[in-house]
Parts: C-alpha cells; sequence; structure tokens
C-alpha cells in the first residue's frame, strides 16, 4: 500500500464540479469521435474522471467513498481500464466494494525482476501494537454496523501497558506514542472528527491490510509480552 504525506481530499464542492466538468469533457468526446484531449499533446484514453482516481490511487494512500465522493463512483466505472492501466505499472487494484475503500499493491510477479514503485518502511513495535488495536475496533464497529472511532486517550491506553518493556523514561514513552499516532493520521488510517481535537475515525482500509488470521497471530504474540512482564516488587515497610 502506498502512503501520501499529503493527500487531498474532495468536498460535496468539489464533487459537484467534477460532475459539471466531466459532462463537459463527455460532450466535447462525442463530438470529437469518442475521445476528448484534455491537453496539448494528450494521447490517453481514460476519461478525466478516471485519471484523477487513477492519480489518487498512485498517489495514495487510498480512495475512500466518504472522503472521496467524486472518486470513488468514478473509480467503479472505469475499474477495468484503471486495472489495466495499474497491470502496466505492475500493480494491482484492492476494492472492498462493502467497505467503500481502494488502494494500490504492488504485484507479485514471482522470480521476475520487475520495477517496485511502492514504498514501504517497517513498523515500530508501537506503531503495529496500535494498528492492531484500531483493526480490532474496526471488527467491533463492524458488529454494531457503524464507523469506528477513537480518542487519543484510548490510543496511549492500549499502548502504555508496554511501557516498562520498552523504557524507563516515560515522557520519552509518551514522545514516541504520540509520533506514532502522527504518522498513522499522516497515512490518512486516522482522521480528525470534524470539530474536534482528540477523536478519529479509523479507516476501513485496515481491514483489507490484516487478515484475521494475523490478527490472531499478533494478538497472541502480544499477550505472551504482556505476560511476561515481571511484577512490581511488594514496599519494604520500615
Amino acid at each position: 500500500m502506498n502512503w501520501s504525506e499529503h493527500p487531498r481530499g474532495v468536498d460535496e464542492r468539489d464533487a459537484h464540479d467534477d460532475r459539471d466538468r466531466q459532462d463537459a469533457l463527455d460532450l466535447a468526446a462525442r463530438a470529437a469521435g469518442g475521445r476528448a484531449e484534455l491537453f496539448a499533446g494528450d494521447t490517453g484514453t481514460l476519461p478525466f474522471d478516471a485519471r484523477r482516481a487513477l492519480c489518487q490511487l498512485l498517489a495514495g494512500p487510498s480512495i475512500d467513498a466518504q472522503r472521496h465522493g467524486a472518486l470513488w463512483p468514478a473509480l467503479l466505472r472505469h475499474e477495468e481500464d484503471v486495472r489495466r492501466v495499474l497491470c502496466e505499472l505492475f500493480l494491482t487494484l484492492v476494492i472492498d466494494r462493502e467497505g467503500g475503500v481502494a488502494f494500490t499493491r504492488q504485484a507479485d510477479t514471482a522470480e521476475l525482476e520487475s520495477p517496485t514503485l511502492l514504498r514501504s518502511a517497517p513498523l515500530t513495535f508501537l506503531e503495529s501494537v496500535l494498528l492492531l488495536f484500531l483493526r480490532q475496533r474496526l471488527a467491533e464497529a463492524d458488529t454494531r454496523g457503524e464507523r469506528a472511532v477513537v480518542e487519543d486517550a484510548q490510543l496511549i491506553e492500549a499502548v502504555s501497558i508496554y511501557q516498562r518493556q520498552l523504557s524507563t523514561d516515560r515522557a520519552g514513552f509518551d514522545r514516541r506514542v504520540l509520533a506514532a499516532i502522527a504518522k498513522l493520521r499522516d497515512n490518512q488510517l486516522l482522521s480528525r472528527l470534524r470539530g474536534s481535537e482528540d477523536r478519529y475515525e479509523v479507516s476501513p482500509v485496515l481491514k483489507l491490510l490484516f487478515s484475521a488470521e494475523e490478527v490472531q497471530a499478533l494478538s497472541q504474540a502480544y499477550r505472551e509480552l504482556r505476560e511476561d512482564v515481571p511484577a512490581e516488587p511488594e514496599p519494604v515497610a520500615e
């Protein structure tokens, strides 16, 4: 999955303007015999809205039906064409229609020496713990038919039980936790709710990143780690 540091959402006004623009381009395409030239020297075949969806997929991290009101239907309309272009780049398209999310993934080319376009970075321990917590919250919200919402305090509490294994410096540990949360926000796995500074909606794309088996394996590993924490010594009476 590809993460973008400065993603741009599409609000309702943008979506309305895009529909008007697309209508005009469709008329121009029909007048030109089926394809509209979007700029000088344009030899592309995708319509305007499909190209915008493709660009968002390549910029990353995903297309979300709720945050990208114009791009989501455009992607579904032109899914086959978008998939074809992505395949030219050794990428595959992952779509969860029920969850309303889509993203690109590096194609498994086996022993073929294909270039890698999507950047990846290893997760820190705290980031992986937070992702597991968010994945579990998504599963719980799904059973209620709701979108998952979390608060800063819940995220901090989810990782605080590991503080003794990782650091004796509480202030330094807190800074690392806040940095991990900020990274999840930057990668759009957490979207701050309008009018709130400490409440976030969890991106449903996490359901596609972690399978049920992976969640179970990680949960077991972290459970064992927590159980290995030595007990606090009893205070000695003077």
